[in-house]
C-alpha cells in the first residue's frame, strides 16, 4: 500500500469515507482509493500508517463494533505491551478500523472524519 499518490483508504459504505472522497474529487486531489476492506493493510502498512498518523491502535479502532465487543477490544489495556495485538487484530479484521484514512506523499496522515480534519491535509 505504497504510492507516490494521495491515499484513501475508502470504504464506499461508508458516508464519512464518500463525503472525504467528494471533498478529494471537488479539491482536484490526485489519489488512489484503497478499499481496505477488499484489500486489507497488513500489520506493517497499519504499523506504517500509525506512524504517519501519530496515533496507536487503539485510537483507530471502531471498538463499538459488533465484531469488537465480540473480541473483548473494548476491554484491552492500551500499552505499548499490547500493541502488536491490536495491530495483528486489526489487520485481520479491517472493518475495525477507523476511517477514511487520507496519506498525502509528503507523509502526512489524517483520520478524516470531518471537513476539518481532511483540510489539514490538503
Amino acid at each position: 500500500m505504497t504510492s507516490g499518490q494521495t491515499q484513501i483508504w475508502h470504504n464506499p459504505r461508508c458516508s464519512k469515507s464518500r463525503a472525504a472522497k467528494a471533498a478529494l474529487d471537488e479539491a482536484g486531489v490526485d489519489y488512489v482509493e484503497l478499499r481496505y476492506l477488499d484489500d486489507p493493510p497488513t500489520a506493517d502498512d497499519l504499523r506504517k500508517v500509525l506512524a504517519q498518523l501519530g496515533l496507536e491502535p487503539w485510537d483507530i479502532t471502531r471498538t463499538g463494533e459488533p465484531d469488537a465487543k465480540e473480541l473483548g477490544m473494548p476491554g484491552w489495556s492500551r500499552t505499548e505491551a499490547d500493541r502488536e495485538q491490536w495491530i495483528e487484530t486489526l489487520a485481520s479484521n479491517p472493518k475495525l478500523i477507523q476511517r477514511p484514512i487520507v496519506v498525502t506523499p509528503d507523509g502526512r496522515a489524517v483520520v478524516a472524519r470531518d471537513e476539518q480534519s481532511l483540510k489539514s491535509v490538503l
